[in-house]
């Protein structure tokens, strides 16, 4: 039975990420695994059931991190590699964020918790950002809002990179999330110290050359 769910979600995720959530039918789902609707039904009423199952999964691990958050070493070259982790993470579940306003519509479960993931978001951010600034790598903000906006704009590039390399055709491969990764960790370059910027060249020293 456990093995008949894990199968459920695992050709779901699949098949949402090929055609897209909305073009995916339980029926669907059922032809594909070779099993009757009735026993799809059994583990998952509806297909929002499935939909989720699949988000929570996703963020089971993205709400790891940020609990864990206070107790990493930070540096540049770490936050570099947690940006990288979360991007790929996003890449296995990208159907939801090329999706990701309308599905937020579709679940009041998985709305309500996404707003807290984003409450909890701001507040690692700002955790961030005081760190960088005690560790002597970014510069203090010259305003409150300066701040606030620099996450705001962080998040939104964080939410939307994937729905963007859609619409401009770009291959997502190993190669591209590592450019998102220096993209997004590029934002902080205009509030790095001098100690900032070496360690910032240091990781993305084939843009300076």
């Amino acid at each position: 039975m456990r093995n008949t769910k894990k199968n459920i979600l695992s050709t779901s995720k699949l098949m949402f990420n090929k055609k897209g959530y909305s073009h995916v039918t339980i029926r669907m789902i059922a032809l594909k695994l070779k099993i009757s609707s009735g026993n799809l039904n059994y583990h998952f009423k509806k297909r929002e059931d499935i939909l989720e199952a699949l988000y929570f999964e996703m963020v089971s691990e993205f709400d790891s991190r940020i609990k864990h958050l206070d107790k990493k070493e930070i540096t540049l070259k770490t936050i570099k590699k947690d940006i990288h982790l979360s991007m790929q993470r996003m890449i296995d579940y990208r159907f939801f964020w090329t999706d990701l306003y309308n599905l937020l519509r579709q679940s009041k479960k998985i709305k309500t918790h996404f707003e807290e993931v984003y409450t909890n978001r701001i507040k690692g951010y700002h955790f961030l950002l005081d760190t960088l600034v005690n560790i002597g790598l970014i510069q203090n903000f010259e305003f409150v809002y300066e701040r606030q906006f620099l996450i705001e704009r962080m998040i939104g590039f964080s939410n939307t990179w994937i729905y963007n390399s859609l619409i401009c055709n770009e291959k997502i491969n190993a190669e591209y999330i590592d450019l998102q990764s220096d993209n997004l960790l590029y934002m902080l370059y205009p509030y790095f110290t001098d100690l900032g910027k070496e360690q910032y060249k240091s990781l993305t020293s084939h843009f300076f050359e």
